[in-house]
């Protein structure tokens, strides 16, 4: 809640001074009010032109009066007043110009510019400096302040916000500097700058309190104002002035708000207490939590390295039972190859006894077919030798004229076998009884 007082509203004019006092009325100002302008008192008259005029006069005497007779009395005296009248002249020219020489001069404080005039038409501008006016009619008539930053306070009264509610005051500062002294004298003027200005501020001023809330009024103090200034330095320029800073360092809103916002500030201020309070107790129990979480961690590693010393004793089991497995396993597999070598080198020599037994065998068949062969071709000589002899019995058809009864072939069937079979009755049992030894 604001407290400061509103200020008085800072008030630009011009002032006429005599040269003595320009540089007192542009640092200081006259009665409260800024004064960038100076209209300079001139002493500067033609009362130098009289003793210039009078020596013109007074020399021209001398040479009328020396222009006479100069004998006698009368010449003599002649004489005197050309001599008189030559001597005044000369001082009154010396007069008169030495007067036309100190009135010439002119003096521009650092930091301002003088305006240049002559027959009322502006000339040119005067750089600070000792200038010489020769021309009778020149004159500087305005004495410009154009380095210095003018500051100017402009508070604006009764400015609504967005819902239509009338604050008490807005302060509005800013510096402002005359870039161009012919232009700002010409054109509007001190005074009628200062009612251009104030009108410019309390119009920037109000469309931007138009843009905010009543209960973030005080937003606005310390506010970025580039986009105001902005806005000012585009309206001002036509004047050769340029805005160069501005700031607002106060807002003032009615009672009733001023009271709400004491409210609101309160109310912050206890909502500030109970969230510190409760960022200690958060705090507190942030830090109880870290130190469990330290104690689990340092639990939580001393069995994680239990489980590793046991994890290491498992393995070493492991890896010691399994050197006795491989051990075992390797004896198992040296005695399944000592008896598989074993049984190979049996299985070898039984093969090879069976090899041989089966040459042997071969052998002996072979004797026994050669022998068995040589018995059946004795068996044949002997069947060949002792073969009955065939028995031929026609049968005549009805063309031969022969028997063919059923009864003689009958007949002859059954002695055929008896005549064939009684010779040869021996040989065929001993080819009988040698195939049975054989086998």
């Amino acid at each position: 809640m604001s407290t400061v007082s509103t200020s008085r509203r800072s008030v630009i004019s011009e002032a006429v001074a005599p040269w003595s006092e320009i540089a007192q009325l542009l640092r200081g100002g006259e009665a409260g009010t800024l004064v960038p302008v100076i209209i300079p008192r001139h002493r500067r008259r033609l009362w130098w032109m009289l003793p210039l005029w009078f020596g013109v006069f007074a020399l021209l005497t001398g040479v009328m009066s020396s222009a006479g007779d100069s004998g006698g009395v009368a010449g003599a005296a002649r004489d005197s007043l050309a001599a008189l009248a030559y001597v005044l002249g000369v001082l009154s020219l010396l007069a008169g110009a030495l007067w036309w020489w100190r009135s010439s001069i002119v003096e521009i404080e650092q930091g301002t510019n003088g305006v240049l005039t002559r027959y009322g038409a502006v000339v040119r501008t005067l750089d600070p400096g000792r200038h010489y006016l020769w021309h009778p009619w020149s004159r500087v008539d305005f004495v410009v302040d154009t380095a210095t930053e003018v500051p100017y306070s402009a508070p604006v009264m009764a400015c609504p916000t967005r819902e239509n509610v009338p604050l008490r005051s807005i302060e509005f500062f800013l510096k402002f500097r005359i870039t161009d002294a012919v232009l700002f004298v010409r054109t509007i003027g001190a005074g009628n700058f200062d009612l251009v200005l104030s009108s410019a501020v309390q119009d920037a001023i109000r469309q931007r309190a138009r843009k905010m809330q009543t209960e973030r009024a005080y937003d606005l103090r310390g506010s970025d104002v580039a986009d105001m200034q902005e806005l000012l330095n585009r309206q001002l320029s036509r004047y050769g002035v340029r805005i160069t800073g501005c700031n607002i360092p106060d807002v003032q809103l009615p009672a009733q708000y001023q009271q709400h916002l004491a409210t609101r500030e309160r109310v912050a201020k206890e909502r500030a207490a109970y969230d510190q309070e409760w960022g200690l107790t958060r705090k507190r129990r942030i830090d109880s939590l870290r130190m469990d979480i330290e104690r689990a961690k340092k639990v939580r590693d001393a069995r994680i390295v239990e489980v590793k010393a046991a994890l290491n004793r498992a393995r070493e089991e492991v890896a010691q039972l399994l050197e006795e497995q491989e051990t075992n396993a390797q004896r198992v597999r040296f005695e399944i190859e000592t008896r598989g070598r074993s049984g190979l080198i049996a299985a070898e020599n039984e093969a090879r006894a069976q090899r041989r037994l089966a040459q042997a065998y071969r052998d002996n068949r072979a004797v026994l077919q050669y022998e068995l062969a040589r018995r059946r071709l004795e068996v044949g000589a002997t069947l060949a030798g002792s073969a009955p002899r065939p028995v031929v019995v026609r049968t005549g058809g009805a063309e031969g004229g022969g028997d063919t009864s059923a009864l003689s072939t009958l007949l002859t069937a059954q002695l055929l076998p008896r005549l064939t079979a009684l010779p040869s009755a021996n040989p065929v049992r001993r080819i009988a009884d040698a195939a049975d030894g054989e086998r």
